[in-house]
């Protein structure tokens, strides 16, 4: 099994290789963290990424509920405060297993 880092990463890459541009990685404010923001063209994108070894307690998308969304909105909202950036907005959800990776698109 991969560490967590290494499939930010690997999800990094994948964004990269459809042109998009890494902006941010693991980045934290008090009581938030985003795993991976990225941009292409006006759109910013706030990727949440999960790692499984199997759906067997849900997938990667059914772990980013309700309560999680508000979180990561939140936490997005400080990351575009601070970083004096505006676009688009889109949340994604990429869940890495094994050597696969699925991007959900607009998940919420």
């Amino acid at each position: 099994m991969t560490a967590r880092g290494e499939d930010k990463s690997r999800v990094a890459r994948h964004y990269e290789s459809a042109g998009y541009v890494v902006l941010d990685q693991n980045w934290r404010v008090r009581g938030g963290e985003l795993d991976l923001v990225v941009a292409k063209d006006d759109e910013i994108v706030f990727c949440e990424v999960k790692t499984r070894s199997s759906d067997r307690f849900g997938s990667g998308l059914e772990a980013v509920d309700s309560c999680k969304q508000r979180f990561l909105r939140r936490t997005a909202m400080s990351w575009l405060d601070t970083h004096d950036r505006r676009g688009r907005l889109r949340f994604d959800v990429a869940t890495v297993s094994g050597p696969s990776i699925e991007i959900v698109e607009a998940a919420f």
